[in-house]
């Protein structure tokens, strides 16, 4: 099995790749530094000697290197089994007062990358009429909040984006689910003022994309919502 992963280093992108590597996949994976990328490499391939990998640095607000690296992989990989459009970024501010550009740069990262990488990768899926597209949307996917700003506009553009497309591929044998997980903790909440169990592991967002990646053929999950125990910060 064959899955690619993008914003792989950190984060929830970070354990999901540690939790399909342990499942056995052979992972396509991206992320914006090339020494994150190293490093992880060498932690994979010790602990997972058996697994294929293709890693490349990937600016995935750049629609060129986008396409690029769903070019790399389709060349080498004739089947993708499993997509995770993970890349993001987010900016905090409110529309009327955050730096011009703010909207666009989110937009390039949040949407455009799931975008023009699904697009790129569909060509590996749709002639087997098989395969899986995890978009990993927010709970800023459907409601905002303050500070949410543009951020919220493009994570309510990225549920829209996955929605069109479980319509399209649902009788194409390819599934597509809606991840929209609350806070969870990563490098970005380093220093918060906040007990351990207040935001969500993301080893609990990966193990549950494994669990409704391995899902029998005939059942998806369309949208998943995750949140932490005691609610929204």
């Amino acid at each position: 099995m064959r899955a690619v992963i993008t914003g792989a280093t950190k984060g929830i992108g970070r354990a999901i790749v540690e939790t399909f590597a342990k499942a056995g996949y052979d992972l396509a994976i991206c992320a914006r530094t090339q020494a994150d990328l190293d490093t992880l490499q060498t932690e994979l391939k010790t602990t997972y000697p058996n697994i294929n990998l293709i890693m490349e640095a990937v600016d995935m607000s750049k629609k060129e290197a986008v396409k690029g690296f769903a070019a790399t992989i389709v060349s080498q990989w004739k089947q993708v089994d499993i997509l995770i459009n993970n890349a993001g970024v987010f900016k905090p501010g409110a529309v009327s007062e955050e730096e011009e550009g703010t909207l666009e740069f989110q937009i390039e990262t949040n949407l455009y990358s799931a975008y023009y990488m699904t697009r790129g990768l569909l060509p590996a899926m749709l002639p087997h009429e098989s395969g899986h597209i995890f978009n990993m949307c927010s709970i800023a996917s459907f409601m905002a909040y303050p500070n949410g700003g543009s951020y919220s506009v493009s994570k309510f553009a990225m549920l829209g984006f996955s929605k069109a497309l479980r319509e399209e591929m649902k009788t194409k044998g390819i599934k597509v689910t809606s991840i929209m997980p609350g806070a969870t903790w990563s490098a970005s909440w380093d220093g918060a003022p906040f007990p351990e169990d207040r935001l969500m592991k993301a080893e609990d967002i990966a193990h549950s994309v494994l669990s409704v990646a391995q899902m029998n053929k005939g059942a998806v999950v369309e949208e998943m919502v995750i949140r932490p125990q005691l609610g929204d910060l």
